[in-house]
């Protein structure tokens, strides 16, 4: 089963393109995408994700393991978030990832032309993410387990999170319960790179992180500031990559040369460049080990450093 909840409106019992109230899905494996007649309660939902989350016991008893919320980006269809979020699970799950994996649906358009729109509905339901998902898991953590929460964000998912992040501490509530993620990792972000530094956009993100890892990818093409829906947006951080002023915490992890040699394997994935992460077996490694968080940011077996950057290994 794959679980995912979700923040868009319904419509003719169906999952529509507008903010609504938030839903707990379990989907059925042979299902092609997730549909509203396939909510539970929020309890038993969160019974069963932590029940999948658990990997073990720590010397007090104490469940131990991993949940991981992937956020989709703008424009994208219903089965392809399903999609998407079964690639990435099974990819983990193939490397020996033994934690439970949810996804966080909000409400995208399935049109380019939307753009604007998606990052409004984004803005609008951001914090969904953190008081129905990312709060809930970590005050799980702080009262009898300790199951990690990791996020993992792409594209326009990734300026979901960053808003999230800022409107959850501006609720004292969500403020006091001292909530906290270990890892975030960013793939093909459109955020801007600028506000990825110590800014006060991004400080409740770097805040509330143990560490971020952005992967930026120079060829990625629907980042490119030359786009007509794109005319006076500035550098995206999943292109160009962070800020030399960003956090100590953060780390960025170029993508260039292994997506330049690899490029004729995902010939066939649309607009691979901006989202071949998840059929990669290189790219779902790094995320792996990034996930165990063992091993320093620079040792990772699956980058090299040069010139003082790090880059993804061919």
């Amino acid at each position: 089963m794959d679980f995912i909840f979700s923040a868009r409106n319904t419509l003719n019992d169906a999952f529509g393109t507008r903010p609504g109230p938030t839903k707990f899905l379990e989907v059925p494996p042979t299902a092609r995408e997730h549909r509203p007649d396939m909510a539970m309660s929020r309890p038993d939902w969160f019974r069963k994700v932590l029940a999948l989350a658990e990997t073990g016991r720590d010397a007090r008893g104490k469940p131990v393991g991993d949940v991981l919320i992937y956020i989709h980006g703008f424009n994208v269809e219903l089965d392809l978030i399903l999609q998407r979020h079964r690639l990435l699970r099974a990819g983990l799950e193939a490397l020996g990832y033994q934690g439970a994996v949810v996804s966080f649906d909000w409400p995208c358009a399935t049109s380019a032309l939307s753009y604007l729109d998606d990052r409004s509905d984004a803005k609008l339901t951001a914090l969904r993410l953190v008081t129905d998902g990312i709060a809930p898991f970590c005050r799980a953590q702080a009262q009898d387990c300790a199951i990690r929460t990791h996020v993992l964000a792409h594209s326009m998912g990734a300026f979901v999170l960053r808003e999230a992040f800022d409107d959850a501490d501006d609720r004292p509530a969500l403020v006091t319960s001292g909530w906290s993620m270990s890892q975030v990792m960013l793939i093909a972000a459109d955020v801007s790179a600028d506000s990825m530094g110590p800014s006060a956009v991004s400080a409740s993100l770097y805040r509330h992180t143990v560490r971020l890892t952005n992967y930026a990818n120079p060829y990625d093409a629907v980042l490119s500031i030359s786009g007509a829906k794109r005319v006076g947006v500035s550098p995206r951080v999943g292109r160009v990559g962070l800020p030399s002023n960003a956090p100590s915490k953060a780390v960025n992890v170029d993508l260039g040369p292994y997506y330049d040699e690899h490029r004729e394997d995902f010939a066939g994935i649309p607009n691979a460049d901006h989202s071949f992460h998840f059929q990669s077996p290189q790219m779902l490694k790094d995320i792996f080990l990034t996930l165990q968080g063992e091993i320093d940011r620079a040792s990772i077996p699956t980058r090299f450093e040069r010139d003082g950057k790090l880059f993804l290994r061919p």
